[in-house]
C-alpha cells in the first residue's frame, strides 16, 4: 500500500505532546510523520530529554519517504508565548487549534493520508475565551462534519459514546431517538468501512442500571433506545441490547461484540482504560478524513521529565495506517504545496 504521509499535532506546548514526539522520532513508526508545531518548542524538549533530534523543514512537493531515527519532518507554527513544561498559558490556546485547523485542511485537501492528535487541555482553551468542548466537536467543526462519534480502542475493546463531553446531569435529555439512532448508522458504517468489518456486530447499554429493569429503573429504555434498537434491525444492523452495562463488560458477555456502544463518557471508558490505558486508541469516526489520538491527557507533571510513555501515540499511529489500509478513500498524499 505504500508509505503513508501522517500530520501529528502535538497538542498543549505545555504538557507531554513535545516530549512523544521527541520519543517517537527516535524508533519512528514505518510512516512518515510530520509535526505541525513549533521547531524551537520541539527542539528544547529534546534537549531537556537528553535525546537527539534533528528538525527538517517539511516539504510537500517532495516525495513521501520512511523516516530516519533521530529526524523528525516539521510543518513550523510559532507559538504566541515560549512554553515552559507544566505551565499553562491561555496564550497559546489560538496556537494549539491553529495546528488542528491546518492539519484538517491537509487532510480534506488529500496533502496527508491521516492526522492523528497529541492531547490538548480543554481548560486553558475556555480560560482564553474560546469555547471548546473537545477534538470531536471540533475536529468535526473544522472538517464539516454533520455527526461525529467517538470510539476508543484497544486489544479485544472497542467502545464507542452516545453522548461525549457532557455534564451528567444533561445525559438522560440527550438519549434521544434521533442520536442514538444517528450514532449507530455511523459506528456501523465505519466499522465496515474503516476498519474492515464485513458485517459488523454492535452490543449497545442500557441507559439506567439493569437497563432500566422494564421500566421500575428509568423508562428511556422503552421509550428511546428499544424502539430505535428496532428499527434498525429492521433495516438489517445487527445489534444486540439494551444490555446492562455492569455485565455486558465481562470478558464472556463481550465475546461476538465488534464494538460496544455506551450512552455517556463515564459508563463505557473506564472499563476500556482498565483494560488497555497506556496503548488504547481514541478515533473520531463520521469524519470525511481518519483522525486517531492518545488515550490520555497532557499530564503537565510528566512535560520534560522523560517519563512520558509513547505507547498509545505509537497505537494511534500504528492504527491511523491500519485505517488508512482499510479505506479505500485513503489515497495517496497529494504532493502538490500547501495552500
Amino acid at each position: 500500500m505504500g508509505i503513508k504521509r501522517i500530520i501529528i499535532t502535538p497538542g498543549e506546548p505545555a504538557g507531554i505532546g513535545p516530549d512523544l514526539m521527541v520519543e517517537i522520532s527516535q524508533n519512528p513508526p514505518d510512516a512518515e510523520l510530520i509535526a505541525i508545531a513549533d521547531p524551537q518548542l520541539l527542539q528544547q524538549r529534546a534537549e531537556q530529554l537528553g535525546k537527539p533530534l534533528e528538525i527538517i523543514p517539511f516539504d510537500p512537493a517532495a516525495p513521501v519517504e520512511p523516516p530516519m531515527p533521530g529526524n523528525l519532518k516539521v510543518m513550523p507554527m510559532s507559538l504566541a508565548a515560549a512554553a515552559s513544561p507544566g505551565v499553562l498559558d491561555p496564550e497559546n490556546a489560538e496556537y494549539v487549534l491553529r495546528c488542528l485547523r491546518l492539519a484538517v485542511e491537509g487532510c480534506l485537501q488529500g496533502r496527508f493520508s491521516a492526522m492523528v492528535t497529541g492531547p490538548v487541555q480543554k481548560s486553558v482553551i475556555n480560560e482564553a475565551g474560546i469555547p471548546f468542548s473537545g477534538h470531536t466537536e471540533y475536529l468535526a467543526q473544522c472538517s464539516g462534519s454533520g455527526y461525529p462519534v467517538m470510539l476508543l480502542a484497544t486489544e479485544g475493546l472497542r467502545v464507542a459514546l452516545a453522548t461525549t463531553h457532557l455534564p451528567l446531569s444533561e445525559v438522560s435529555r440527550a438519549i434521544t431517538k434521533g442520536r442514538v439512532r444517528q450514532v449507530i448508522k455511523v459506528l456501523q458504517g465505519d466499522l465496515r468501512e474503516r476498519f474492515g468489518i464485513a458485517s459488523p456486530c454492535i452490543y449497545v447499554c442500557g441507559l439506567n442500571p439493569h437497563a432500566g429493569e422494564g421500566g421500575h429503573l428509568g423508562y428511556e429504555e422503552i421509550e428511546v433506545i428499544i424502539p430505535v434498537l428496532d428499527e434498525l434491525r429492521q433495516q438489517g444492523v445487527d445489534l444486540v441490547g439494551p444490555l446492562p452495562a455492569d455485565t455486558l463488560f465481562t470478558p464472556p458477555n463481550l465475546r461476538g461484540a465488534d464494538a460496544v456502544l455506551a450512552m455517556y463518557h463515564d459508563q463505557g471508558l473506564p472499563v476500556l482504560k482498565h483494560l488497555g490505558f497506556g496503548h488504547a486508541v481514541n478515533i473520531t469516526l463520521g469524519l470525511p478524513i481518519i483522525r486517531t489520538s492518545v488515550d490520555h491527557g497532557t499530564a503537565l507533571d510528566l512535560a520534560g521529565t522523560g517519563k512520558a510513555n509513547p505507547g498509545s501515540l505509537n497505537a494511534a499511529i500504528n492504527l491511523a495506517i491500519e485505517l488508512c489500509q482499510n479505506s479505500g478513500s485513503c489515497s495517496a498524499p497529494d504532493h502538490r504545496g500547501m495552500e
